[in-house]
This record gives structure tokens, sequence and C-alpha cells, in this order.
């Protein structure tokens, strides 16, 4: 088994433990508001992807209300194969969504493809020097290189910041990382 792999494995238990032991209002309140420093990132940018979280990931998707609130567009992605390829769709909270790969949830075929400005995307651990680190299926790492414009949001519970987050060659770091607490900004762009 890689390091990555025996890292990833400890990240998911670490956040399945720490989402188990979390007081059930604040795990239904937390990353319903849109925090200031990350509306103030964003900015001018329209288009928002989010994701919507399975098991006990962060869920990104309670703060598409807040985005569509202030004018923006939100989109999903949804997964072309097993190969990391995915593509963004512009979604409303109202939207029906399908079964995907891996238990995943997408917007339905024949939804309106977008480029996302901005791409909020689901990790298992983080660092400090904005490293990610994902599922390991490579679909975020092949997003944010077809996007390279886009602003890169990781979110997470705090529990899942680490101290270091090996990084591949291919790997591009964050640009924040927004917590249950606290909203991480990595060198301005």
């Amino acid at each position: 088994m890689s390091d990555k792999q025996i890292l990833r494995d400890e990240a998911r238990n670490r956040r399945r433990a720490f989402v188990a032991g979390l007081d059930p209002l604040a795990h239904r309140l937390a990353f319903k508001v849109l925090p200031s420093p990350l509306a103030d990132r964003i900015g001018a940018r329209d288009t928002i992807a989010l994701y919507v979280a399975m098991d006990d990931e962060a869920p990104a998707q309670r703060l598409a209300h807040a985005l569509i609130a202030r004018g923006k567009t939100v989109a999903l992605p949804r997964a072309l194969d097993r190969l990391g390829s995915m593509e963004f769709c512009r979604w409303t909270p109202e939207d029906a969504l399908v079964s995907g790969p891996f238990g995943t949830s997408h917007p339905a075929p024949g939804s309106q493809i977008v480029a996302p400005d901005a791409i909020i995307a689901p990790l298992l651990a983080f660092d400090l020097a904005m490293g990610r680190l994902g599922q390991g299926g490579g679909y975020y790492d092949r997003a944010f290189a077809r996007h390279p414009d886009s602003l890169r949001i990781g979110i997470a519970w705090s529990v899942q910041q680490l101290a270091h987050v090996p990084m591949d060659p291919w790997d591009l770091p964050l640009d924040a990382v927004l917590t249950e607490t606290s909203f991480i900004e990595g060198a301005q762009a």
C-alpha cells in the first residue's frame, strides 16, 4: 500500500470519527453561510462549482442558496467516465439529481454545461501550503488543469488539516480552504 493510500485511510477514519462526534445541530448549520472572506475571494467570479457530499464529507451543496442569493451561477460536477473525466453542469437546489459512479449524485443528462470560475472541491486532507489530498481518482486534478484560471477552493472539516500533504508534480495547490471554523487562504493570485 502506498504512503498516499495509507494517509487517505487515516484521513477518512479521522474525518468519520469527527463527524460522528459532532453535535447534530452544529452539523446541520455547518457550511450554510457564505463567510465574508470567501465571498470577497470569489468576488466577480460568476460560476461557482460545488459538489454533493457523500457520507461524512463537508457538505458543499449547502452553500448553493447563499451563492445564488449573491447572483452566482452554481454548477455541479458530472463524471463522464471512470478515467477521471468530468464536466460541470448548471444546477439549482430544485433540480433533480441522478446517480453517478462511485455513489455520487450528478445533474441529469441534458443539463447545461458551464465553465466554472471557481471550483469548490472535496478533499480528504489539506495543509497550510494548500496541498490537497483527494480520493485518488484524479477527477479534480484534471478539472483544475482543464480550468487553470478557476479559483481552487477546498472544503473540509477542520480535523482534516495535516502538517504536510505529499504532492505529486501534477498536483495543483488550492487557493484557499473553507472549514466549519475558518477560511484559510494561500498566496493571493
